[in-house]
């Protein structure tokens, strides 16, 4: 999952209450929340991040094509996942905490939105948007479109979605349930159920490929249209080339295998 995080300085607490995320991550446990305007609460399953890739997992990583960015990477179970089978993967997030994880799990990490300029744009095979990810940016459609002009014509999104019927975009901030609670940067955010993705994917030139559930969790697949066009393409990303590859093993070939193999 990737957030955008309260801001630090002078006057502000430090450690877990200036940056509950940085700390939840490096003690690989929660509680840990968004907390809506309105109070409402959204439990984060850190303990499930900070853990090996799940049989869950596995069923979607199964499905990648070709190189992956795990968009909203977190600590890096799934980058990890991939690179020990050999798969080139690259996970981005706004947490600098996230990223250090990652690397220390042996994945290749930038300290990115999905939003800023990434290396090989208009290359990548598939692109994650698990652990509620959709939610990034408060703006499905944006996003969608965003995802897009990272991937190759026809190239893949994996993306999880919530469990019931949903479609809102609220206002949230990091909470860990202490009391009393820390002030924090408040963020646009996004809940997607299954039909309201399919709504957005088929506005931006994406078309269900398949569907599934596994340990409660809900998956969508979607493929890009190959004859979607999209303008966030930038000549600079050209030039990035070199710097990716060199994060990557060469070996390609790679396959997820199925749980307890």
């Amino acid at each position: 999952m990737s957030t955008t995080l309260p801001p630090t300085g002078p006057g502000r607490p430090t450690a877990w209450a200036a940056d509950p995320y940085a700390h939840a991550l490096r003690t690989g446990r929660g509680p840990l929340f968004l907390r809506r305007t309105d109070g409402w609460l959204l439990p984060l399953d850190v303990e499930r991040w900070c853990a090996d890739a799940d049989a869950a997992d596995l069923s979607a990583l199964r499905r990648c094509e070709g190189p992956v960015v795990d968009i909203g990477c977190g600590p890096g179970r799934l980058v990890a996942a991939l690179t020990a089978h050999g798969h080139r993967a690259l996970g981005i997030d706004v947490s600098e905490a996230a990223v250090a994880h990652t690397r220390r799990l042996g994945g290749s990490a930038l300290h990115r939105s999905v939003f800023d300029q990434l290396p090989d744009e208009g290359r990548w095979g598939t692109a994650l948007l698990l652990d509620g990810n959709l939610g990034i940016g408060g703006d499905p459609g944006a996003l969608l479109r965003r995802t897009a002009a990272l991937l190759v014509p026809g190239g893949l999104l994996l993306a999880e979605t919530a469990p019931e019927d949903v479609d809102e975009r609220v206002q949230v901030r990091l909470d860990d349930g202490r009391a009393p609670a820390a002030p924090g940067t408040h963020f646009p955010w996004a809940r997607l159920g299954t039909p309201a993705l399919l709504r957005y994917a088929r506005l931006h030139g994406w078309r269900p490929a398949d569907q599934w559930e596994a340990d409660g969790r809900l998956f969508v697949t979607l493929r890009l249209d190959r004859t979607a066009r999209t303008t966030s393409h930038s000549a600079g990303s050209a030039n990035s080339t070199a710097v990716i590859r060199s994060q990557f093993p060469r070996n390609l070939s790679g396959d997820i295998p199925e749980a307890g193999s």
